[in-house]
């Protein structure tokens, strides 16, 4: 009995300091904490969250003992002002070219941030696959669904990724302390963003086999007499008009016996079975791929693009070596230079012949299509495929953010810049469409394919007709590149900091780390420089990149908005920005973005068809391969879910640990103490977790060793509280309470 009684009144205390650590929801109703300042005073009148003194003289920022994350610098005494520790009165003041947190670090520079983001976000989709759904969906009409699902879905959820980032500074592995039943959302993250790298850097091969192989002073891919080339190439087939030779059924003419080309090209395909192929679409598919007739003939990997995919994962190792430090640098050019091509594209190819008509189709909307559900549901999936919604790379990026930095700037920088992109490429590429519809004869949804074909066929037939051709395919490819690579940095670094987030012990090894993960993903990539690697590589991106990001991205405004509370939320976006209007954000993250993502996410399902390439039907065992890809993705949701129930020690049933571990951790918070003394508007709020461990840590420093230098530093303070927590304003566990004999023995 004693034991039952005692197990109730620690369960009664634990649920009372649990209540206390729920947010109020008006950030003003309380105070700062009390501080120290001798016989001054604080005027805590001042909208601002810094504090100033009564005299209205702003009072020394926190000090350096609590503005470095490591253990160490926390055990060091305060600098003070007459010896006293205060606030600063500019707390959102940000000084670029040092870090604001000395063991993650920080963006370097003021665009670093925005850049990398716009480079993330603008990526190869923008090219391809936009202007793709755009004239399947009828063409202009598909803008008003585009732009009203970038509202209500996309603008919302990038400013909730970003801002979850930017306020705990930690990836997508670590960052659900606040609900630590929803972990496995941020390692579907990571494991969807480490996936896709493996087959996007392929992509990026590809660009840059035609880049090489633009060289040359003629295109290798400009004319039919090529060992590559079959009867079908359009130039042995040329549209004439036959005034003077003998028409044939068929669709054929000959003068004087001789076969001069095609009269009627309709007629000739369904008579022959037969179709045109253009120079550049047999150079794709039996020169650069040597493609297989199915996934079933895989082959052996072709050596050319062994090397190209090697420097591909070479480039991005040297790119990523000192992390955002690096990247932070390079795109200025990747993420800027795209733009420079698409403008001198655009001008070009206004000009060309047919080009009005290719425009037309673009701006002009078929109305009727408004009424298809399938046209609202491509654009809600454009939506995430654009701007890479719940792929992790939003939360890491954001991550190394100051953290008063101006995130809903930023975000909806970040937006526009993607839906502009998107709308003026659609412009670039429908005036080469209808050029090209213009020159073959046929209609312009007849020119257009999805995916690689649009990139690595219509465009090298479009620009090899430039003059100089060589020239503007050299851009093209470049381009190509550049737009791949900020995609690729992004997606590398969310699997490199969910890594060095979740092994801190790691971090002082961080070459070597993102050089494993380098090779092993080439590794991983050989299969897709095969014959077959092709069917593979459309396989991987119906399954892993489609609605797979739907399903996260669900579940995380469900973690975020739901569990944790809006209210809170915004309370931790004001503290961070000074932002006070949320009503349009509650709007869609209570109603309109839940609603519509569960709409995309039934109608996937309703309308599911067998997966197709071109002509070609995907065989059951293929698409099994790819449902096993899919769930791989998102498995890690309900497996942490019930891996952390099972583990869960405390609570008499399922219900009460599910909602002990929706409760936030001690630890959960701004990662720095100078940032966490902001939260006020939490009772109990625990400003220096780390003081109570420090208190209960025993260290032997009779010996060196490695444990004490890691102590000093901060990470294996990291790994031995990674499970820990006490009872000061959150839940703790019985387990988890180290005493001093027990780190002791560990030491």
């Amino acid at each position: 009995m004693g034991k039952g009684k005692d197990k109730k009144e620690k369960k009664d205390k634990k649920t009372k300091n649990n209540k206390k650590n729920k947010s109020k929801n008006d950030l003003d109703e309380t105070g700062f904490d009390d501080i120290p300042l001798g016989n001054r005073k604080l005027n805590t009148e001042s909208l601002d969250t810094g504090i100033y003194l009564e005299d209205g003289s702003s009072a020394s920022r926190v000090t350096g003992a609590t503005s470095d994350y490591s253990l160490a610098s926390r055990d060091k005494s305060q600098s003070s002002h007459n010896g006293n520790s205060v606030y600063g009165a500019n707390s959102r003041t940000q000084i670029f070219g040092e870090d604001e947190n000395e063991e993650r670090g920080n963006w370097t520079g003021r665009f670093d941030f925005i850049l990398s983001m716009l480079g993330y976000a603008v990526g190869l989709g923008n090219v391809w696959r936009f202007p793709y759904l755009c004239y399947r969906n009828g063409g202009g009409a598909f803008l008003l669904p585009f732009l009203l699902m970038m509202a209500i879905v996309g603008v919302p959820l990038f400013f909730l990724e970003a801002s979850l980032g930017q306020f705990c500074s930690s990836g997508p592995m670590t960052c659900w302390m606040f609900a630590p039943l929803f972990k496995g959302v941020g390692i579907a993250m990571v494991v969807v963003s480490a996936l896709t790298s493996i087959y996007y850097n392929m992509i990026l091969a590809w660009s840059q086999f035609y880049l090489f192989a633009s060289f040359t002073s003629e295109l290798p891919w400009k004319t039919c007499d090529n060992a590559w080339n079959t009867h079908d190439c359009s130039l042995k087939l040329p549209k004439v008009t036959c005034a003077d030779g003998d028409v044939y059924n068929n669709g054929t003419c000959y003068e004087k016996g001789e076969f001069v080309g095609l009269w009627n090209v309709t007629l000739f395909q369904d008579s022959t079975g037969r179709k045109r192929a253009l120079p550049s679409e047999e150079y794709w598919t039996n020169h650069a791929l040597k493609m297989s007739d199915s996934i079933d003939d895989f082959g052996l990997p072709d050596w050319r693009l062994v090397l190209n995919l090697m420097l591909a994962w070479v480039i991005c190792f040297f790119c990523l070596i000192k992390g955002i430090k690096t990247t932070g640098k390079v795109v200025y050019f990747t993420a800027i230079f795209p733009y420079v091509v698409l403008l001198i594209l655009f001008f070009r190819g206004v000009t060309l012949p047919n080009a009005s008509e290719g425009i037309y189709y673009f701006i002009v909307p078929d109305f009727a299509r408004l009424g298809d559900a399938r046209v609202w549901k491509d654009a809600a999936n454009q939506i995430f495929f654009s701007m890479s919604i719940a792929g992790g790379g939003l939360v890491t990026l954001s991550s190394y953010n100051r953290f008063h930095n101006n995130i809903i700037r930023d975000s909806i920088i970040v937006s526009l810049g993607d839906s502009i992109t998107c709308i003026f490429a659609g412009f670039v590429i429908f005036s080469y469409l209808g050029y090209m519809a213009g020159k073959l004869g046929v209609d312009i949804k007849d020119v257009a394919t999805d995916g690689a074909g649009l990139a690595f066929t219509v465009y090298p037939e479009a620009v090899s007709s430039l003059p100089p051709s060589t020239l503007w395919s050299i851009l093209f490819f470049f381009m190509l590149i550049t737009l791949g690579l900020d995609s690729q940095f992004a997606m590398l670094e969310t699997v490199l900091t969910g890594c060095l987030d979740q092994f801190p012990a790691l971090r002082p090894k961080k070459t070597w780390v993102i050089l494993g993960i380098c090779f092993l993903f080439f590794i991983l990539g050989l299969p897709l420089t095969t014959p077959g690697g092709m069917y593979l590589l459309q396989l991987m991106d119906n399954f892993v990149g489609g609605w797979t990001l739907i399903i996260i991205g669900f579940f995380e405004l469900v973690a975020v908005i739901f569990v944790y509370g809006a209210n809170r939320f915004c309370n931790d976006i004001r503290i961070m920005t000074g932002y006070n209007w949320f009503l349009w954000w509650k709007i869609c993250w209570y109603g309109l973005s839940p609603v519509t993502i569960g709409f995309i996410f039934i109608f996937t399902w309703v309308d599911y068809s067998r997966l197709t390439y071109g002509d070609y039907t995907y065989p059951i065992w293929a698409e099994v391969l790819g449902w096993l890809l899919a769930f791989t993705s998102i498995a890690a949701i309900p497996v942490v879910m019930l891996y952390r129930i099972s583990k869960e020690d405390e609570g008499d049933n399922a219900c009460q640990k599910v909602q002990l571990l929706t409760i936030p951790t001690e630890e959960w918070g701004p990662a720095l103490v100078k940032h966490r003394k902001l939260v006020h508007y939490v009772d109990d709020f625990v400003v220096d977790p780390w003081e109570a461990k420090r208190a209960n840590t025993f260290v032997n420093y009779a010996f060196k060793s490695q444990s004490r230098d890691t102590l000093d530093t901060g990470s294996y303070l990291s790994e031995v509280t990674t499970e820990s927590r006490f009872t000061r304003g959150s839940r703790t566990t019985g387990h988890s309470v180290h005493t001093v004999s027990s780190f002791e023995s560990t030491v």
